[in-house]
């Protein structure tokens, strides 16, 4: 068994500990419950109209939701934590036992009453002072990030730190790292050695740009007199990677990225900074000698390695590297971290850590579940391809799709996901609650679409759920100037004849295309919550424990688990 993970009083702690026992009966009720209304997790609203979608609601069901206000569909059905509940006439025993189900069978998103957060509002108190600059997080990686990301890089962050801690390791890889903010915070604020691998070549530089900005401010912190900005002990100046985590590739093969991104030299860094116009004539040169950045180290940079890199990376000489011997040494034990890890990421990452001995820890945030792959959908859309095909020596013997993971889980009967259904996983509940609290006018945009849909199947039956795309502020227009911008989209005339007397007989319907879409959004977090649960059984049957923690504020970050796992001490 591994070790007992210890969380810090910064991470909100998932109390429910399961035994690997529960974590199977969970499952099971979990799959059971979910394929019995397969019919609300698989279907689109924009067909509301064209498949009819609220005749197949039990009767009972629709006489009872059909004349519901906004605020009262969020209290009834979608809102677990709402305690005064006052019906406005009997509800029949299937839909109570159906919300209440679905509320139980999900992960909690708070388990603990928020202690980041006053009463009615939706952003922590760190941001209590300014809106958009925490308070709990210093200046200096606050610059270029939004509000979510500074709350979720400070939390993370400190989870990370904790459990390198624990582990004994002092280098993280940063997988899917984007721009480099959490990746920042873990090198310059914690002291942790970074190895950040992003797919994007233009993220990269971006993340090593702004690295560099972050230098010539802790340089002109250090020249004040009265300088309260305090560093850690050992720097490390992170290691920024352009490279694609293949699924289908090995753990040896990711291990191999990790030594040659140890190799890749950094710049241009220093906290020498000269002047702008130095720093411009530097730029010039390196241009004009057709050098990249990367492969032109000033003297300022290489006094920079000498002066912040710990004591344990090795600085890298551009003379005298052996490539071929550096490759044969085993890459230093490390924690694995990546923050909305899209698709399958998360699932490789997960595997790699069970199979790589070097990987002690992992954390591991998910995002876009309905871009992991499975055996009914192995080519979901959206799923990113290899920019090369893949050679047999880098390929593994055998390929896993993201869901499911666990041996467990795939035998169960009903575990299958469609691809809506993971899709509608990835909305925000919290935020469709205040949607439903306000009477928010964003709340046609549905019915719209499905007005929309009607006509185009209409007109053209072959055109079915075709993309539209993000209207602006659609839900400021009359349905007429909607259709006037949606219709071109799918090749269609702007100028297309509408029924107008069964236009407004749909948009009388508005608030039955709500109450169903709550319908299916109280089962998002249901299947959140097996795919979570699917990989914790992974992990056991692996031989690792892990924690699930709702990490992140739900009303400001919606995808705010992590799953925490630590490898037993060797």
């Amino acid at each position: 068994m591994s070790e007992q993970l210890s969380v810090s009083d910064d991470v909100e702690e998932f109390t429910a500990s399961f035994t690997a026992e529960q974590q199977r009966e969970q499952a099971k009720r979990l799959t059971t419950f979910l394929s019995q209304y397969t019919h609300l997790t698989d279907s689109f609203i924009i067909e509301f109209f064209t498949e009819n979608l609220w005749q197949t609601l039990p009767s009972t069901w629709q006489a009872v939701l059909q004349d519901l206000s906004y605020p009262q569909t969020a209290d009834l059905l979608l809102d677990a934590s709402h305690e005064d509940r006052r019906y406005p006439s009997v509800w029949p025993l299937s839909l109570l036992a159906f919300r209440a189900t679905a509320h139980a069978l999900a992960f909690p998103r708070e388990c603990r009453p928020d202690r980041g957060r006053v009463a009615g509002s939706v952003k922590p108190d760190e941001f209590l002072e300014n809106q958009s600059q925490s308070s709990l997080l210093g200046h200096i990686f606050r610059k270029h990030v939004k509000p979510k990301k500074q709350h979720e890089i400070r939390k993370l962050g400190m989870l990370v730190k904790h459990l390198c801690d624990q582990s004994g390791c002092r280098r993280v890889v940063d997988v899917g790292s984007g721009q480099g903010h959490l990746t920042r915070f873990l090198s310059f604020g914690l002291g942790l050695s970074v190895t950040a691998i992003e797919a994007d070549h233009t993220l990269v530089a971006m993340a090593s740009r702004f690295d560099t900005e972050l230098l010539w401010t802790l340089e002109k912190e250090k020249q004040k007199k009265n300088c309260s900005f305090q560093l850690p002990e050992a720097l490390s100046i992170p290691q920024h990677m352009a490279g694609w985590v293949n699924p289908k590739a090995s753990w040896e093969t990711f291990n191999k990225q990790l030594k040659e991104a140890n190799h890749v030299i950094e710049g241009p860094r220093t906290l020498f900074g000269p002047s702008k116009k130095r720093r411009s004539d530097l730029t010039q040169t390196s241009q004009a000698d057709g050098l990249s950045h990367n492969s032109n180290r000033s003297e300022n940079e290489q006094m920079l390695s000498q002066r912040l890199c710990c004591s344990d990376i090795p600085a890298v000489s551009e003379e005298g590297l052996n490539p071929e011997e550096s490759l044969l040494q085993d890459y230093p034990d490390f924690v694995l971290t990546g923050l909305h890890a899209c698709g399958d990421l998360s699932a490789t990452l997960l595997r790699h850590f069970v199979s790589c001995p070097q990987v002690r820890g992992i954390t591991s945030v998910a995002c876009c579940y309905m871009k992991i792959t499975t055996k009914e959908n192995p080519t979901p859309p959206g799923l990113i391809s290899p920019s090369s095909p893949l050679t047999p020596s880098t390929e593994s013997f055998r390929y896993e799709f993201g869901y499911p993971m666990s041996s467990w889980v795939k035998w169960l009967p009903g575990h299958q996901l469609s691809y809506k259904a993971r899709e509608g996983a990835c909305h925000a509940v919290e935020d469709y609650v205040r949607r439903l609290r306000e009477g928010s006018q964003l709340l046609r945009t549905h019915c719209y679409r499905a007005i929309l849909e009607t006509f185009i199947r209409e007109t053209r039956p072959d055109l079915r759920r075709a993309g539209i795309q993000t209207i602006k502020k659609a839900h400021l227009l009359a349905f007429t100037e909607y259709a006037h911008l949606g219709l071109p989209r799918v090749g269609l005339p702007p100028d297309l004849p509408l029924d107008q007397e069964r236009v407004e007989a749909m948009l009388k319907q508005q608030s039955k295309v709500v109450v169903y879409f709550t319908l299916t959004l109280l089962l998002a977090p249901v299947v959140e919550t097996l795919v979570l649960l699917d990989r914790m059984i992974y992990l056991e049957e692996n031989g690792v424990d892990s924690q699930l923690i709702p990490l992140f504020n739900p009303n400001f970050s919606p995808r705010n688990f992590v799953l925490v796992a630590l490898k037993p001490s060797r």
